[in-house]
C-alpha cells in the first residue's frame, strides 16, 4: 500500500494563485496604470516633456548621486560588515542593531535629523568649511544613509560562511594579508557585494522623503526625479508625471539588468575558481 505524505504547506495551486494575485495587485496593475496614463500622450509631447532642461537635470542628478552613494556604501559597507562579523568588541550588538535604523525610521524623521545636523547652524554643519544642506552633497549624504543597510546585511551572511581554512592555507603559502584578501576573500564575496550595491543603488533611485529635507527641492540644482514626479502630480499634470515616471522605470530596469549581468558573471567566476 502506497503512503502519500502530505505537506504541511498549501498545495501548488493555492500558493501559485495567491502569488499571482498578490503580484498583480501590488506590481502589475499599478505599473499597467502607469502605461495607460502615459499612452494618452503623443510621442512628440513625450519627447518635449523629457527634453525639458529641468527634467534632464533631475535625471542626471538622481543617477549621479545614486551611483556615487551606492559606491560609498559598497566600500564602507564591506568594512562595517567585516567588523561586525570578525571582530568582537563591547557594544557590537548595539552597533549591529543600529545598522537597521534606516529601515525602521520614517524617511521624514531621518531627513529632518540629517538636515538639523548638517545645516549651517547644526552640530556638524557649523563645523564644516562647506555647505551640506540644499546641495548635491546633501542629496548624496541622504542616499548613503538609507542605502548602507542593504550592503551590510547582504555581506554579513557571506562573510560568516567564509572558510577560514582557505585564509590559513593562503597565509601558510606565504601570501600577505593584502594578497589573501584580494585573491581569496574578495572573489568569494564579490557576488554578495554586487547584490548589496544593486539594492542600495535601486533604493536610492526612488528615495524622496529623506532627500527633500536635507537636499531641498531646488529646480535644476537639488531636485531629484522623485520630487519632480511629485511636483507634476501636485500640478495635476498626471500625463507628464506618468511620462517621467515611465522613463525612470525604464532607465532603472536597464541599469539593474546590467548590474545583474555583472553579478551572474561574478557568480560564474567564483564557481570556476
Amino acid at each position: 500500500m502506497r503512503i502519500v505524505q502530505r505537506s504541511v504547506l498549501p498545495g501548488f495551486n493555492i500558493t501559485m494563485g495567491f502569488s499571482l494575485t498578490y503580484l498583480c495587485l501590488v506590481v502589475l496593475i499599478p505599473l499597467s496604470g502607469l502605461f495607460v496614463v502615459a499612452s494618452g500622450i503623443s510621442f512628440h509631447e513625450a519627447k518635449e516633456i523629457m527634453s525639458n532642461i529641468l527634467v534632464k537635470k533631475a535625471f542626471f542628478l538622481t543617477l549621479r548621486t545614486s551611483f556615487f552613494a551606492a559606491c560609498v556604501n559598497a566600500f564602507f559597507g564591506l568594512i562595517v560588515a567585516w567588523t561586525l562579523v570578525r571582530v568582537r568588541f563591547p557594544g557590537r550588538r548595539v552597533l549591529d542593531a543600529m545598522i537597521d535604523l534606516p529601515f525602521a525610521l520614517p524617511t521624514a524623521v531621518s531627513g529632518i535629523a540629517l538636515a538639523r545636523l548638517y545645516s549651517d547652524s547644526g552640530w556638524i554643519g557649523s563645523r564644516l568649511p562647506f555647505a551640506v544642506r540644499n546641495t548635491e552633497l546633501g542629496v548624496t549624504l541622504a542616499l548613503v544613509f538609507i542605502g548602507l543597510p542593504f550592503v551590510v546585511r547582504t555581506l554579513q551572511p557571506a562573510i560568516e560562511e567564509l572558510d577560514k581554512e582557505m585564509e590559513e592555507a593562503a597565509a601558510s603559502l606565504g601570501a600577505s594579508r593584502w594578497q589573501t584578501f584580494w585573491r581569496v576573500i574578495f572573489p568569494t564575496l564579490l557576488p554578495a557585494h554586487i547584490s548589496g550595491f544593486t539594492m542600495a543603488f535601486a533604493r536610492a533611485l526612488g528615495e524622496y522623503g529623506t532627500v527633500i529635507f536635507i537636499g531641498g527641492v531646488i529646480p535644476g540644482k537639488t531636485q531629484t526625479i522623485s520630487s519632480m514626479i511629485f511636483e507634476k502630480t501636485e500640478e495635476n499634470n498626471l500625463e507628464a508625471a506618468a511620462i517621467v515616471a515611465l522613463a525612470t522605470l525604464l532607465v532603472s530596469f536597464a541599469l539593474l539588468l546590467v548590474i545583474n549581468g555583472a553579478q551572474v558573471w561574478a557568480n560564474k567566476r567564483a564557481m570556476g575558481e
